[in-house]
């Protein structure tokens, strides 16, 4: 309790966060992470980036929809038998690697881009 406190007491500093650029990425892990009052699922990579030193995290598809570029979460959206909904940004990636189930992408590599935010994500167009 009295380290949090001291916490409090810290100034701003002079160095930014630094940013990874996009780059193909490794995925080692797959989690099911839950949000919000609804607890709604959400598919969360650790992945290997060639310029971080641990794992980083990545839950954001970048994919085309009729034309256009979209954003969205790999929200684990199911469908009335209990698969991923089709369609959903989820689906679109597992489609674009060829891979039937999240677990599938275990040690692929996969191209990431930037999205709106500066947040890197997965490139599935």
């Amino acid at each position: 309790m009295v380290e949090n406190q001291n916490e409090l007491k810290l100034g701003i500093g002079d160095e930014e966060a630094i940013s990874l650029k996009p780059a193909v990425v490794k995925i080692s892990k797959v989690d099911i992470i839950e949000l919000g009052e609804k607890k709604s699922k959400k598919i969360v990579f650790s992945v290997v980036h060639k310029d971080a030193q641990d794992l980083i995290q990545i839950s954001g598809v970048k994919f085309e929809r009729k034309g256009k570029l979209e954003r969205a979460g790999t929200w684990l959206n199911l469908d009335s038998k209990g698969l991923i909904r089709k369609g959903s940004a989820l689906a679109v990636l597992l489609q674009n690697q060829n891979s039937k189930t999240p677990e599938d992408l275990i040690g692929k590599e996969i191209p990431t881009v930037e999205d709106e935010n500066g947040y890197l994500v997965f490139k599935a167009y």
